[in-house]
């Protein structure tokens, strides 16, 4: 997971993820596996999560030092259930284990590398795969932005082909459903420019992209593609360029061509416009909760609140079963 900026006292008056938080907090806890949280941060992070009522966690990794962090940072973790596992990469293949044996609805990056985790998730044999691709959602909060901002891709696929960018969207549109944030988000899809062109291949896919939504390819959304980043996201852009679309200047959801375009994106959203980031991965039998050592305590929270509104969606249409 590449870093976020940690908090340096920005105020969010009317935070996003304040609701987002308020509406988990307002469902049972959610059961959830925490993968080697051998860390300050990512132990704290589960401590205030499991204080806020979000997550009822079961710690996987090295008891041993997962006690002596605890102690050493004064948190309590008295109350939360540890299975030993020797290593990160033990406590990756536990963690998925119990997942598979319906112990938790969620799984929760604590102090291993992500490809560490995501080896163990994506498996072939005892992973946690489903039919569509596995993806990753950037869900911010951008201070001057009114909507809740999805990026999507930018940290699992690459360079994805047309197929792959049809399951990451289909994952983004049931996240933002699901998880509450409204019905038909705007997906855009975004490029360096608003015209299909056969010099930019990411042109030729967006128009596809939108064919296949008008097929039923793509389901319970809005889009419009290729959209510049300007006119995705600003209304006054949109009319500059002629663009008439229900998305155009008020997107929801954007929809990057390739990882490194959507990891620029999501880093200079947090650090010119001081966005706060939760990271989401979907597609996998339970979503899985990725954070950075950089984020901020609110980010971390939100993150779970996330997956525990999303988890709670799925429980309610088909309850996790023992593998």
């Amino acid at each position: 997971m590449n870093a976020m900026p940690a908090d340096s006292g920005k105020l969010h008056p009317v935070s996003k993820y304040d609701r987002l938080i308020a509406a988990a907090k307002a469902l049972p806890p959610t059961p959830t596996i925490v993968v080697h949280p051998c860390d300050e941060t990512s132990l704290r992070g589960v401590v205030d999560s499991a204080a806020a009522g979000i997550i009822r966690p079961i710690l996987v990794g090295p008891a041993g030092k997962i006690r002596d962090t605890a102690s050493k940072f004064g948190l309590d973790i008295s109350g939360f259930e540890i299975v030993d596992a020797p290593h990160s990469e033990a406590a990756a293949a536990k963690g998925v284990e119990l997942i598979q044996a319906g112990k938790g609805e969620m799984l929760m990056k604590g102090s291993l590398h992500t490809d560490e985790l995501m080896r163990s998730v994506t498996a072939k044999v005892g992973g946690l795969r489903t039919e569509p691709r596995i993806s990753h959602v950037f869900v911010m909060d951008v201070p001057a932005y009114a909507e809740t901002l999805f990026v999507t891709d930018a940290a699992i696929n690459i360079f994805p082909d047309l197929d792959a960018k049809r399951d990451i969207i289909q994952n983004a549109v049931d996240l933002y459903t699901e998880s509450g944030f409204g019905k038909m988000p705007r997906v855009a899809i975004l490029s360096a420019v608003e015209t299909v062109t056969s010099k930019i291949p990411s042109t030729i896919e967006a128009a596809a992209l939108c064919k296949m939504a008008d097929r039923g390819q793509i389901t319970g959304c809005v889009l419009d593609g290729p959209l510049a980043f300007d006119n995705a996201i600003d209304m006054d852009a949109a009319r500059i360029k002629g663009i008439k679309s229900e998305v155009a200047g008020r997107a929801q959801i954007l929809l990057v061509p390739d990882l490194e375009a959507g990891n620029m994106l999501a880093k200079n959203l947090a650090y010119f416009a001081k966005a706060d980031s939760a990271g989401i991965v979907l597609g996998a039998r339970v979503p899985v909760v990725l954070t950075s050592r950089a984020d901020t305590a609110r980010a971390r929270m939100a993150s779970c609140a996330v997956a525990a509104l999303y988890a709670h969606a799925r429980r309610q249409r088909a309850p996790t079963v023992a593998a």
